[in-house]
């Protein structure tokens, strides 16, 4: 009760913060419900008129920095939904300005020393007080090692645990009322959303998991010339504190530092466009937030990131499928579009393939048909997110995480040179890629792996299934009286010849299934 009082207070605060930076209107969506409709239209007066010529997707932006660093971070997640809140809007929350004012030094120190143990000058030769950065979740301060090494050290918001899990407990409270009493929302599940988002959050405010997946970009582009993971210093790392490799360098999209620092911008592009791709699909595992302010260009041109809070994975099987459908869209074979669709079982089987291929088609020719420097793979996966409801597609998170990755991408590569498309200069990379794992002889060689697997299981299949004959007939084995009125029901409702080697597979299948539980 209690709870639903605080968090009642809480919306309460919140409406008037949209209603200051007018982030409720056009409230289209309440046309059906006068009362509400008129009221929203009516609190348009108190809106802080400054922001007027601002775009909504900005407004928006403004008013959730001012709700604080639960609020930002979940604006960063919804930019990942361009199907919920359109091209537009995602794009202006893509940019939303990760700045807080910062924490003070003493606050700094003292975080650093009861995570370590150790006196600050005892860690440190040098340490700057004022800070290089102040996001919401951390800050960074540069410092050198006592061996004199240069590092930022990056330390958690004291209390952020705190805000953070008492607007998450909001966020669940909103979602679950939303989920229960507005039908439309069962399919976006945002009771779902909002546990994946509370996971997320979870990792990036422990400095040991954002270590970790630096040590893991670093392993799988050892010895790449064109690309740098900046070294983690273990011994200053702990879930408060993150101690890396200091460096610096120029920011990608800025061309006259870029030249002036002897880069060629093209060929920053063509390492660029190189260094996505193997993230995404030799290994599966990419950085996320590569925005220009999280990247520098190195003095010997390598591409180096610093910043690994937010990761994306996607496994083989998604891989094949992403690769396939990409293959399918430029190629212009939307049947082969929909049918990776239908395949993956992202698309339910009782859709028609037909009418989902005429729809991929809507979405690629409009898109296919610009001039290949204008060509957008970002834009081609938003619009085939923004047919999920019409199709009953599910939720794919990994995927619309990758297609903010990449619309970001893009939106650097056309400030580099806008004449170039990324995904063109990647396109070598990607034919030896789909030779490697999509031919038929590759195909074949993963079938016989999957087989020599399943061969590798028989003798324990055998043994379970001696053991289940055994309690058997020893009267070991027991049937949940759920299962058994079923195959009554069955029995009762068939008259099929086939209907007994039907309930003999189905009780081996559960008997099966019922042993791998155990």
């Amino acid at each position: 009760m209690l709870r639903n009082i605080t968090n009642f207070f809480r919306l309460i605060y919140i409406l008037w913060q949209f209603i200051r930076y007018d982030v409720l209107y056009p409230a289209t969506w309440t046309k059906g419900f006068k009362f509400v409709y008129f009221s929203l239209k009516l609190a348009r007066y108190f809106r802080n008129r400054k922001y007027d010529s601002l775009r909504w997707g900005q407004r928006i932006a403004l008013a959730l920095v001012k709700l604080g660093p639960s609020f930002i971070k979940f604006g960063q997640t919804l930019a990942t939904r361009s199907d919920l809140i359109g091209d537009d809007v995602a794009t202006d929350l893509t940019l939303l300005q990760d700045r807080l004012d910062p924490f003070s030094f003493k606050e700094s120190k003292n975080i650093i020393e009861n995570e370590t143990g150790m006196p600050i000058n005892e860690l440190f030769s040098s340490f700057d007080e004022k800070p290089a950065a102040a996001a919401s979740i951390a800050q960074v301060h540069y410092a050198t090692t006592m061996n004199g090494e240069d590092v930022a050290v990056k330390i958690l918001r004291p209390q952020i645990e705190n805000a953070f899990a008492s607007d998450l407990s909001l966020f669940k409270w909103v979602a679950k009322i939303l989920e229960n009493y507005i039908s439309r929302t069962k399919r976006l599940q945002p009771v779902k959303v909002v546990q994946i988002f509370a996971n997320t959050i979870g990792l990036e405010m422990d400095m040991r998991m954002e270590a970790a997946a630096a040590a893991e970009l670093a392993k799988n582009f050892e010895g790449d010339p064109d690309f740098k993971v900046p070294q983690i210093f273990w011994e200053t790392t702990t879930k408060r504190v993150l101690t890396i490799e200091r460096l610096s360098g120029c920011r990608p999209d800025d061309i006259v530092s870029l030249e002036k620092a002897g880069h060629d911008p093209s060929k920053i592009l063509q390492k660029s466009a190189c260094i996505f791709f193997n993230q995404v699909f030799r290994d599966g595992f990419f950085h996320a937030d590569m925005h220009p302010g999280n990247v520098f260009v190195t003095e010997d041109g390598k591409i180096a990131p610093v910043d690994f809070g937010i990761m994306g994975r996607l496994d083989l099987e998604t891989r094949f499928f992403l690769a396939d459908m990409l293959t399918g869209f430029l190629t212009r074979d939307y049947k082969k579009v929909a049918e990776v669709h239908f395949r993956a079982g992202y698309v339910p089987p009782d859709q028609s393939l037909e009418v989902f291929s005429q729809a991929c088609r809507s979405i690629g020719e409009p898109i296919l048909g610009l001039p290949l420097s204008e060509i957008s793979l970002a834009k081609l996966l938003s619009q085939l997110f923004s047919i999920t409801e019409k199709f009953e597609m599910e939720t794919q998170p990994q995927l619309l995480l990758l297609q903010k990755t990449m619309l970001v991408a893009e939106g650097v590569g056309r400030q580099i040179d806008d004449r170039v498309n990324i995904w063109e200069l990647a396109r070598p990379l990607i034919e030896e890629w789909m030779i490697t794992y999509r031919s038929p002889p590759a195909r074949i060689q993963k079938i016989s792996a999957e087989l020599l697997t399943l061969a590798e299981r028989i003798p324990k299949i055998i043994q379970n299934s001696e053991l289940i004959i055994n309690q058997a007939s020893h009267g070991g084995l027991q049937l949940h009286t759920d299962t058994i009125e079923r195959y009554i029901e069955f029995n009762r409702g068939k008259r099929s010849i086939l209907r007994w080697p039907a309930i003999l597979f189905s009780i081996t299948v559960g008997i099966l299934i019922g042993m791998l539980i155990r």
